[in-house]
């Protein structure tokens, strides 16, 4: 399954049908998330069946990127059974990533 870049809709719909979904906040003026863009789409190539991943623009959703207090781009949140579990500010390599994930499989 690609990246979904989400809405609120959608990522309710998400949080709810699966166990574990990986979120990034970006922004598309941000280089450090153009950076870490591939490494998303990659993980979400390779975790396909068993995470979900997200991608949501803080410019377009402002609601959502208040609601999960995010006030640095780019921002991760992994969200197991709906929670966030763990939060990420700044650029990682994608091996960071795809541990996040691997972990609460």
């Amino acid at each position: 399954m690609a990246v979904v870049h989400a809405t609120a809709e959608q990522l309710k719909a998400m949080l709810e049908a699966n166990k574990i979904v990986l979120v990034d906040f970006f922004a598309t003026w941000c280089g450090p998330c153009k950076m870490i863009a591939p490494f998303i789409e990659q993980v979400a190539e390779e975790y396909d069946g068993k995470a979900a991943v997200a991608k949501i623009d803080v410019d377009e959703e402002p609601e959502l990127a208040a609601q999960f207090g995010i006030e640095s781009i780019p921002t991760v949140i992994l969200f197991k059974d709906g929670q966030p579990i763990n939060v990420e500010i700044g650029a990682h390599p994608k091996a960071f990533y795809a541990n996040l994930i691997e972990m609460h499989l």
